[in-house]
C-alpha cells in the first residue's frame, strides 16, 4: 500500500497500576527513569525513557482511565506525515481521532509536551496513536487544543 504512514519509532506505552504513589516510586527510584509529568488528580504519570523526548512510559491508576482513552501504543511520525494522517486513514476506511474520542481531520496538540498526535483504532478496537514532538517550550495550562488552534495562537502571539 503506497500511502502508508512511515512509522519511525515506537515512542509511547500504558500500563495500570494498582498504587500510582508506590508505582512512581520503583519507576523512578528502582529504574531510573525521569519522571516527565505527574497529574496527581487524573492518577497518572509518565516517564521518559531514554534521553527526554525520545520515548515515553505512561502510569495510569485502576480505574482511573477516563473512558475515552484505552491503554495505547504511540507511533512516533515525522510532523509532515503526521499532517498527512487523517486523510490517510479516512482512505483506508479508518476514523482518525481526538483525544476525546471524536472524529477529527487534523491532528491534536498535547500542550503539556508538547507533542502533536492522532488516535485511532485497529481493527481489534485497540486505541493506537501517530505522535510527533514539537520543538515549542511546553505550556500545560493549555491542556489539549487542536492543530489548527495552536498554531492560530503561536502566530496570534507573535
Amino acid at each position: 500500500m503506497e500511502d502508508l504512514i512511515p512509522i519511525a519509532d515506537l515512542f509511547e506505552a500504558h500500563l495500570t497500576v494498582s498504587e500510582l504513589d508506590r508505582a512512581v516510586a520503583f519507576y523512578k527510584d528502582v529504574l531510573g527513569l525521569p519522571l516527565a509529568r505527574l497529574f496527581p488528580d487524573r492518577k497518572v504519570a509518565f516517564f521518559w525513557i531514554g534521553a527526554p523526548r525520545r520515548a515515553m512510559l505512561g502510569l495510569w491508576e485502576a480505574g482511573t482511565m477516563p473512558m475515552s482513552i484505552s491503554l495505547h501504543v504511540a507511533f512516533q511520525v515525522v510532523l509532515s506525515d503526521l499532517h498527512e494522517a487523517p486523510s490517510r486513514l479516512q482512505k483506508a476506511g479508518i476514523q482518525p481521532r481526538d483525544l476525546a474520542g471524536l472524529p477529527t481531520d487534523e491532528p491534536v496538540v498535547l500542550a503539556w509536551m508538547p507533542a502533536a498526535a492522532v488516535y485511532f483504532r485497529d481493527p481489534d478496537n485497540n486505541l493506537l496513536e501517530f505522535i510527533t514532538m514539537l520543538p515549542d517550550p511546553p505550556e500545560p495550562d493549555l491542556g489539549v487544543l487542536s492543530w489548527s488552534d495552536w498554531i492560530r495562537r503561536k502566530t496570534t502571539a507573535v
